[in-house]
């Protein structure tokens, strides 16, 4: 695999970290990050949410770190400095929502050449919580799956929801989907939302470390969904709600001031998870683990034991 750049100085995680290029099997280039490929204890796979890119999740691998654990973050195709999938840049676009199983597929093979350390455990967040609900549906290979703030649902007024699903279904069939979805456009939300009234974070320190992340390197950012990205997403989620959960170890962490993500969605699909466990976080927003010092130690431990737990499963079988 060909070596990728790493923005270190901005990501500050564990000082080993790396990145490579990754080919998903329809030709789409990926990017790869690794920190602590030297861990003893597992790896955590972890997926992002829309928006992010490999740098955001370095202190998050500091965490993982100091418990022994490697952590793998991809760069979903049409963010971070995965290619972009249409003329704009900056618009968040997928041609189809199982796509993004490609590089899913791809992170896996990349994960199996550098021989990284097992048992393997997913972390997905958003978005990749999406991604990563199929995947585990279809077997992925991992001993336990963490999910945080899965974008299981999006949260939207009951008489917006049936526009968004015509809006998407015409812009497609007009050979308009690759225009941004209403109220957004090419800013990024970090770069154009003030702090004092964004949905992510309670922590300002946390909320300045994306935003110089973002002002050092913009090309690492993008903006708002395509319409094509909307009606996919719709789609992708609710056929997923019709499939029944997997026997896989599950822990799903949720803040009880969510305001992206359909909390509704994420309280039916745990209640149907065999063995499954919520934790709601007070005070939270969506981005729990990006919060104040006190919310990313708890919440960090609870997914390494967790993690270690499933792991020792894992080990005994």
């Amino acid at each position: 695999m060909e070596r990728a750049p790493l923005y270190s100085e901005l990501a500050c995680g564990p000082d080993d970290g790396e990145a490579w290029w990754l080919a998903a099997r329809d030709g789409v280039r990926l990017r790869a990050g690794l920190w602590h490929r030297e861990a003893k204890v597992g790896t955590v796979l972890l997926f992002p949410g829309r928006t992010e890119y490999i740098e955001k999740y370095g202190r998050a691998a500091g965490h993982f770190a100091a418990r022994g654990y490697a952590t793998f973050v991809i760069d979903w195709r049409g963010q971070g400095l995965a290619d972009r999938l249409t003329g704009d840049a900056m618009a968040g676009h997928v041609h189809h929502f199982t796509d993004y199983q490609h590089d899913v597929a791809a992170m896996m093979a990349a994960a199996r050449a550098l021989d990284l350390p097992r048992p393997w455990h997913l972390l997905a967040h958003s978005m990749g919580g999406c991604i990563g609900l199929r995947a585990v549906m279809e077997g992925l290979d991992v001993a336990s799956a963490v999910f945080s703030a899965p974008m299981w649902g999006i949260k939207m007024g009951a008489a917006l929801r049936p526009f968004a699903w015509s809006l998407g279904w015409g812009a497609h069939r007009l050979c308009l989907g690759h225009h941004y979805a209403p109220s957004t456009g090419p800013a990024h939300y970090v770069l154009s939302e003030p702090f004092e009234t964004n949905k992510l974070t309670n922590d300002r320190e946390m909320w300045d470390y994306m935003a110089r992340q973002l002002q050092a390197h913009p090309e690492l950012g993008i903006g708002g969904p395509s319409l094509r990205w909307l009606h996919e997403a719709l789609r992708e989620m609710r056929g997923l709600a019709r499939r029944p959960s997997p026997a896989l170890p599950c822990l799903t962490i949720l803040g009880s001031d969510e305001e992206i993500v359909d909390a509704s969605r994420i309280h039916d699909r745990m209640a149907r998870w065999p063995g499954g466990r919520l934790e709601m976080v007070a005070g939270g927003r969506h981005e729990t683990l990006m919060d104040t010092p006190a919310m990313q130690a708890r919440l960090f431990a609870m997914i390494c034991d967790f993690h270690d737990g499933a792991g020792q499963g894992t080990a005994s079988a």
